[in-house]
């Protein structure tokens, strides 16, 4: 059996919560008294309006190499709503559900070789389609799939013009059945300067609900997190490039394609004294854009003003809304899953 370590930094509630694996982490969970770390930063009197004075980042589970991808999965068929979310490095998705806790959800995620494939094999950002099956966006196997519902998967995507992709990241549907992803190179052994790209671009792009192909643009040097406005007539993406770390915005045209991007918000200068980089985005139905930065998820509203910033002190990779109402914001943190209450609701397509 081996336990992982707690960062000496960790506070004793925090370390508590490590889970203790054999093969993979798994945990019991009999408590609704989380440990919190962080603290909520408020910049602007609107910020009130979406996360109530007094609420804290929860930690429901702990314990992972690195969460990213997480997706809310609603309550069907009598069986509770539950979050999933990646581990990369294990090359697994695991499954958390209230009052119960964390457990393997599926192995391998984003890797099937037989070789070794780097630090980051596993599949990355996770969304449901609108059958509700789980797609996601695979490191080692440079894929978009689909989970089917006899249990194998299904390739949406692997090439763009018959070369492979580098490594999708993160991914959205459009109301009318259309997925726009992400790929830059950091599912590679050696990312960018990796013998085995095919690419000489990071493009964002959308697969039409018809399985055509489109690039979007290549002019982004790390597109990362993704999403839409809820009118779906802005498309924002990240841009994980510590040299130029912003988020645009690109008007989206009639035919899905998109037009000329501009900067919605820089956070250049935020890059050596927080942790982390624009990374993934969730929208609330409100049009506020909750996305993952250094130093958390900054909080914008539809014109790029800045009101807060839900501060986690970790590298803070992605983030989505869940919960029975859609009001609960889940973070990816690290090693950390955690959870703040908000007075908002996220998009549901």
């Amino acid at each position: 059996m081996h336990c992982l370590r707690a960062p000496k930094h960790l506070p004793a509630t925090l370390a508590a919560l490590l889970i203790c694996v054999s093969a993979l982490p798994s945990a019991a969970q009999d408590t609704q008294n989380f440990p919190v770390l962080g603290e909520v930063i408020r910049y602007e009197a609107d910020f009130d309006k979406l996360i109530p004075p007094g609420a804290q980042i929860e930690v429901v589970a702990s314990g992972f190499d690195w969460t990213e991808g997480p997706v809310w999965v609603p309550a069907r068929g009598g069986e509770p709503g539950y979050l999933l979310f990646s581990d990369i490095p294990r090359n697994s998705v695991f499954k958390w559900v209230e009052g119960v806790g964390a457990s393997l959800y599926l192995k391998p995620s984003g890797y099937t070789g037989v070789v070794d494939y780097g630090a980051e094999p596993g599949c990355n950002g996770l969304l449901l389609d609108s059958q509700g099956r789980l797609v996601s966006c695979e490191h080692g196997d440079r894929r978009v799939s689909v989970l089917t519902d006899g249990g194998g998967k299904r390739t949406l995507v692997d090439n763009f013009q018959g070369k492979r992709l580098n490594s999708p990241n993160d991914a959205v549907y459009m109301s009318n059945g259309d997925l726009y992803f992400t790929d830059p190179p950091y599912g590679l052994p050696n990312r960018w300067n990796d013998p085995l790209r095919e690419l000489d671009f990071c493009g964002v792009y959308r697969l039409s609900a018809g399985g055509e192909l489109t690039l979007l643009t290549d002019e982004m040097t790390r597109p990362n997190g993704i999403a839409f406005s809820p009118d779906e007539k802005t498309l924002y993406v990240a841009q994980s490039d510590p040299a130029a770390a912003i988020w645009a915005a690109f008007p989206v045209k009639s035919d899905g394609t998109i037009g000329a991007g501009r900067t919605f918000y820089d956070a250049t200068d935020k890059v050596n004294e927080l942790p982390g980089l624009p990374d993934g985005m969730a929208v609330a139905q409100d049009g506020h854009i909750f996305a993952t930065g250094p130093g958390g998820v900054y909080v914008f509203d539809p014109q790029g003003r800045l009101l807060g910033r839900i501060s986690t002190g970790e590298r803070t990779a992605n983030c989505t809304f869940g919960g029975p109402d859609g009001s609960i914001l889940y973070l990816a943190a690290d090693m950390y899953i955690c959870r703040i209450q908000t007075s908002t609701h996220g998009i549901r397509r």
